[in-house]
């Protein structure tokens, strides 16, 4: 008896001490999880912010940051704010920063707020901005130069300011598509010419602040938008305040050359009464006070946690569990290697295949996230001809340059000299403008930026013109010109008029310019045999190094012609060589290219291989706006190309449905092929054309058996015609 007594005393005490123990067993482990399962910050946001770190003079008021390794969002670094493993905050304003920006700021594809104002941070503003950004301060610091244009590309920007820098030039026609913008101030710069049409765009445009800049011509741009505050102060505007302007709250005008006379131009206006004024009228715009307020984010705080809040913090804790737990087996999953070896076949589409096609999908993973020890591609230079010397040594002979060489004088004027109206585009190593030249023939013209290329590489620009003056082929856009003089260097290409193959599919509004499939094959077909006569006809191999859709053109019949061939060879500096691949290119690079900076002819390949996606699905490389899963084109879609239901889903649903089965399945197997993450498994460009021509020729065996007649021919760059009906 006494026996079960001590037995049910020391059961009586293991419960009680269960019940006392677990709550804090359980609370431990939530606190602990979350160091169990931390992940890392993305690789892209790490790097452009380590650049950052590096272009800004590695500054002891970053606090945490390195140029080398760290990791932002678990380490705290100074005024980087995180949203899981996003970066979507970078606020480092008043820390006497200097330096300059960087060049891998598009890298930061989930970054929402970047401000950098009131530093001695210098130098023109970059090509290249997070493209998600929705507000941008760069105020009261030391920038040059002009705005640039892909500011017209970042449709989520709500707030811009870059007053008070040493701005200028005329500001280019960049607001159309920024429907979203509530704050813009250009004020305090030395901005010329007459404010842009294309502000007149900006429909919910509340401030605008151009004041103290050398704006001139009329308002009228202004009078439809819905402004509370307007500060035009100290500029050359002239002509008559239009009327409805007069409604503006906040509405500085002083300093400069209105006309107020009796007798205003139709329509009839009456200008404001002599005694009518408003309190901040008497300034000039130069105070304190004429500035938007830059703190247009609204706080919030929490006084105290009611019974409510404990209760919804306990419910919390227990889902975090459950979210842990799931994110302890994705990393372990993730982290997992895998081997992989062959070639995709297209044979099977059953559950071995699924099994590789995990496989492919969990090494790109690994290869695309692995990219904070990047270094810059060698440099390739196209050869010259070298002939044996008496002593037996090696001596460069340089080619003749067949291009025509034009004077700096010709080429301005026929760009106005180079004005914002004739830009066309703008790259890596400069901005492209049309040329207008006294025959009537248009020209595309590359001007190429001083700080892209150094002024002492004189003789590798010649010797690059020469080579790519002599690369002919009829998908490839050719170089008939150039100019280097007054230590200016410009090239001059035949111009295509039909925009390039990137806006068509993905910024194309009239449902009229939508790409048929056939259309997209003939694209694809076209641009492979550019690549083919660079890999394999060229002696040596000339490598692209920037292979996408931007770089695609095409012309009225919608021929693709490959622009910027043979500029590797130009050898950019390392800063803006990394940024030609990687700003320009991130999301069409290789993976060995990713990890090592190593760049071949396969990597071409890969990059070939990311345009089919695209023309496959109509979706971007690389796209944030999209779920996380989705936003790597490769990643999401490499898994689906051998599977005929996920196939059919991932069609661009622009074409309707109008394709032919058989010739998608062939095209997603010659993607799979080329997006292979080992480059040694990737076909060369030759191949890859005959494996379009066969599934063109297999098309045209369908439709000699068809009574469908919705096809069309073409010819070939070798004249064999070819029916492309499907």
């Amino acid at each position: 008896m006494a026996g079960k007594s001590i037995a049910l005393s020391f059961c009586l005490f293991r419960s009680l001490l269960f019940e006392l123990l677990f709550p804090l067993v359980f609370l431990a482990s939530i606190f602990a999880l979350p160091l169990l399962v931390q992940c890392n910050t993305d690789p892209s946001d790490v790097q452009a912010l380590q650049v950052i770190y590096t272009s800004l003079n590695s500054p002891w008021q970053l606090t945490n940051w390195k140029s080398n390794g760290g990791d932002p969002c678990t380490e705290s670094w100074k005024g980087v704010t995180c949203e899981g493993s996003a970066v979507v905050s970078i606020q480092v304003s008043g820390l006497g920063l200097s330096g300059t920006m960087g060049y891998l700021l598009s890298n930061l594809m989930s970054l929402r707020t970047f401000d950098i104002s009131e530093n001695s941070i210098h130098d023109s503003i970059p090509y290249q901005l997070p493209p998600n950004v929705t507000s941008l301060n760069l105020a009261k610091n030391n920038f040059s130069g002009n705005l640039p244009y892909s500011i017209s590309t970042m449709f989520s920007l709500t707030y811009l300011n870059v007053s008070h820098n040493s701005l200028s030039q005329s500001v280019g026609d960049v607001f159309s598509n920024l429907s979203l913008f509530t704050t813009l101030d250009l004020s305090f710069n030395n901005f010329t010419g007459d404010l842009p049409s294309s502000i007149s765009s900006l429909s919910n445009l509340s401030t605008l602040n151009v004041q103290n800049n050398q704006f001139t011509g009329s308002l009228d741009v202004l009078k439809g938008l819905p402004l509370t505050t307007l500060n035009v102060a100290n500029n050359h505007f002239n002509g008559w305040i239009p009327r409805e302007l007069n409604s503006i709250p906040n509405f500085i005008y002083d300093g400069n050359s209105f006309d107020n006379g009796p007798a205003p131009p139709p329509p009839p206006y009456t200008p404001p009464p002599p005694g009518r004024s408003h309190t901040n009228r008497s300034h000039s715009g130069s105070g304190p006070h004429s500035q938007p307020s830059s703190d247009g984010q609204s706080s919030e705080s929490d006084k105290g946690i009611s019974v409510g809040a404990i209760i919804g913090i306990s419910m919390g804790c227990v889902f975090v569990l459950l979210i842990a737990v799931f994110a302890v087996v994705f990393c372990i999953r993730k982290n997992k290697r895998k081997d992989f070896g062959g070639i995709v076949s297209r044979g099977s589409r059953t559950a071995g295949t699924n099994d590789i096609r995990m496989d492919i999908q969990e090494q790109r993973v690994k290869n695309i996230a692995a990219v904070t020890d990047l270094k810059p591609p060698p440099a390739e230079k196209m050869a010259a001809e070298r002939l044996q010397g008496n002593s037996g040594s090696i001596k460069r002979m340089k080619s003749p340059i067949t291009a025509t060489s034009y004077t700096v004088a010709s080429l301005q004027t026929a760009t106005n000299s180079f004005s914002q109206e004739f830009l066309i585009g703008e790259g890596s190593l400069g901005r492209v403008y049309k040329g207008e030249f006294p025959n009537g023939k248009a020209m595309a013209i590359k001007k190429i930026d001083n700080a892209a290329l150094s002024l002492q590489e004189e003789d590798n620009f010649l010797e690059a013109v020469s080579n790519m003056s002599r690369l002919r082929h009829p998908n490839i856009v050719s170089l008939v010109g150039y100019c280097a003089e007054h230590g200016q260097r410009l090239l001059v290409y035949e111009y295509i008029g039909n925009g390039s193959l990137h806006d068509m599919l993905h910024f194309a509004d009239d449902g009229s310019k939508t790409l048929a499939w056939n259309a997209r094959v003939r694209v694809a077909l076209g641009t492979a045999r550019a690549l083919e006569y660079l890999h394999e006809v060229c002696l040596p191999s000339v490598v692209h190094r920037n292979f996408k859709s931007a770089n695609i053109l095409l012309d009225e019949e919608l021929n693709p012609h490959l622009s910027d061939c043979g500029l590797a060879a130009l050898t950019p500096n390392t800063e803006r060589q990394v940024s030609t691949q990687m700003v320009g290119s991130f999301g069409y690079s290789a993976p060995e290219f990713a990890l090592s900076g190593v760049y071949t002819v396969k990597s071409d390949v890969y990059s070939f291989g990311v345009v089919m996606l695209e023309l496959l699905t109509g979706r971007k490389p690389l796209d944030s706006s999209r779920v996380r899963s989705e936003q790597s084109l490769v990643r999401w879609a490499t898994p689906q190309l051998h599977d005929i239901d996920a196939l059919a889903k991932m069609v661009d649903p622009a074409l309707n449905g109008m394709y032919p089965a058989k010739s998608l399945s062939r095209f997603a197997d010659i993607i799979a092929l080329c997006v292979q993450p080992e480059p040694e498994f990737r076909p060369p460009m030759s191949e890859v054309v005959q494996a379009l021509v066969r599934l063109v020729q297999r098309a045209s065996v369908v439709k000699r058996h068809s009574s469908d007649e919705s096809g069309f021919a073409y010819k070939t760059p070798d004249h064999e015609a070819i029916d492309m009906s499907f």
